[in-house]
């Protein structure tokens, strides 16, 4: 088990049904290559579905060496907060699962996972993806907010020239693993060379 002192290196990805998989496959893709860190994931069966659509991918095309959980199995390690880990990724994250978290309402691990972390104040990064947004969205984003997540809107930056789609999802996976305290080469930094 990959351990930095006493905390255990550990983090919890969730992917749902909501459009934007690549930034999924870019952040997934840098804890393939860390073995340093433990991976627990998770994705709804929309997130499958939307994965297949949007890249051609299945679940262990997208992170393998990770540990996944079903979503249905809430017995699975996240669903209690005696387990150890420092933040919880939802990427992307629908409306549904957000308003789930939001209300407390778990019907799935994802939810009851985002709903642990933060209840034990733990970091938990919600990567939302919808436009327009109605009241209700708006309101569910205020709520978590201020239980202490994160929320991070899909919007990618523009200042850095991405020639294609990846570097554009990249130097974004690079703004959630900043906000994971993680060190990473995904993109250039403004006023960096």
């Amino acid at each position: 088990m990959a351990q930095v002192g006493t905390e255990v290196n550990r983090y919890v990805v969730a992917v749902t049904g909501a459009s934007g998989m690549i930034y999924a496959r870019e952040l997934l893709a840098y804890f393939a290559g860390r073995p340093d860190l433990e991976l627990h994931a998770i994705i709804s069966a929309a997130g499958e579905q939307v994965l297949n659509l949007e890249l051609g991918l299945t679940p262990d095309n997208l992170a393998p060496g990770a540990v996944w959980h079903r979503v249905d199995d809430f017995t699975a390690p996240m669903a209690s907060g005696s387990f150890r880990a420092r933040a919880m990724v939802v990427v992307p994250c629908s409306m549904g699962t957000l308003g789930a978290i939001a209300q407390g309402a778990g019907r799935n691990l994802i939810h009851r996972a985002g709903e642990v972390f933060l209840k034990e104040r733990r970091p938990l990064i919600l990567v939302v993806r919808e436009t327009p947004l109605s009241l209700i969205h708006l309101k569910n984003l205020v709520r978590v907010a201020e239980a202490g997540a994160t929320v991070m809107p899909a919007c990618p930056g523009f200042y850095h020239r991405p020639a294609s789609l990846t570097e554009l999802a990249r130097q974004f996976a690079g703004r959630i693993l900043d906000h994971l305290g993680l060190t990473h080469q995904l993109g250039p930094r403004w006023g960096e060379d």
